[in-house]
């Protein structure tokens, strides 16, 4: 038996999809009123359980084998520790724990390539640059290494486990929406007027499910493994988009110092307003970070081959354009 958790998400419910088809029994781990169409018609049981209580979880992981830890919660606002920590670390203690308790053979859990420590400009991130909380960017990428950490914590106590660091998430059944996947609906739409300087390294959500599935399968324990993807700058994006889409790309490059300090204000209206921010001061941050990201290890231990980042724009379009009804 397998368990994933946050099995609705983006990686979450494409990942089950691989596993499903290939007639693996699943049991998926769910908040209470979670909402199921990203599961719909897939054969797996589904279980209702938090995280962040030990006791209601634990007796979920008796009789599993393997253990698919994707969830958490992905935040580009400021203002939030709280919550990341009590759900990132402290859940995913908990979730080490039961692993432990019920002798689990083995976890695979999902962290970030954000949970590394960033080299300067000119050199690359890679496996050697190891979880240190203390110079993360914000509160998102700190509790991912703490939640790293904590995973490493039980492989010192027996646990067979190996961490995945994915980059930039892109692709199909992006059903609540991502950050990337909001860019791409505001482009479809005509609603993109100006785009900010910079550029990251993209990766489809279709490689990292199947990199989640090699790492179970040849991963090293206690092993780390940076699932990325291809470097684009947003300029290149905007032109691939309207290659795509045939919208007209936006003329209007916002620099990236005025997109910083706009970032401060607007996290502050959608912290109010409730609704998910497009750019923060922390997406600016990022989107001139050191993003040369190398995944040699990932190629060359577990047969890692992440797909071109035109194909996953071009399949993300189609995908909202065929579900415009779950919008």
């Amino acid at each position: 038996m397998i368990l994933v958790t946050g099995a609705t998400g983006h990686i979450g419910n494409v990942l089950v999809k691989k596993l499903t088809s290939s007639r693996m029994a699943v049991r998926v781990l769910i908040l209470p009123g979670d909402d199921l169409r990203p599961l719909a018609g897939l054969d797996v049981e589904i279980v209702e359980g938090d995280i962040t209580d030990f006791n209601s979880i634990s007796p979920l992981f008796e009789d599993v084998d393997r253990v698919f830890h994707l969830a958490g919660i992905i935040s580009i606002m400021s203002g939030q520790d709280e919550l990341l920590y009590r759900v990132n670390v402290m859940g995913t203690r908990n979730v080490v724990e039961a692993c432990l308790k019920n002798n689990v053979d083995r976890l695979i859990y999902t962290s970030s390539v954000h949970a590394l420590k960033e080299p300067p400009h000119g050199t690359q991130i890679d496996e050697t640059c190891f979880y240190e909380p203390e110079y993360s960017r914000g509160g998102y990428d700190r509790t991912k290494a703490q939640a790293s950490l904590e995973v490493l914590e039980g492989v010192k106590k027996g646990l067979d486990s190996v961490i995945v660091c994915p980059s930039g998430i892109i692709g199909p059944c992006d059903y609540n929406v991502s950050q990337m996947g909001q860019l791409i609906l505001k482009y479809m739409n005509g609603n993109m007027k100006a785009y900010i300087d910079g550029a990251y390294d993209f990766v489809d959500v279709r490689d990292v499910a199947e990199g989640l599935i090699l790492a179970c399968r040849r991963g090293k324990a206690g092993g780390t493994y940076i699932l990325s993807g291809e470097k684009i700058t947003v300029q290149e994006l905007m032109f691939t988009l309207e290659e795509i889409t045939g919208v007209k790309r936006p003329w209007l490059k916002v620099p990236h110092w005025m997109a910083n300090a706009a970032g401060k204000i607007t996290s502050l209206y959608y912290r109010n307003s409730k609704s998910k921010p497009l750019f923060t001061s922390y997406s600016t941050e990022v989107l001139v970070s050191n993003c040369n990201i190398n995944n040699f290890k990932a190629r060359k231990e577990l047969g890692y081959d992440p797909r071109p980042i035109k194909e996953s724009l071009k399949d993300s379009v189609e995908w909202f354009k065929n579900n415009s009804h779950v919008f």
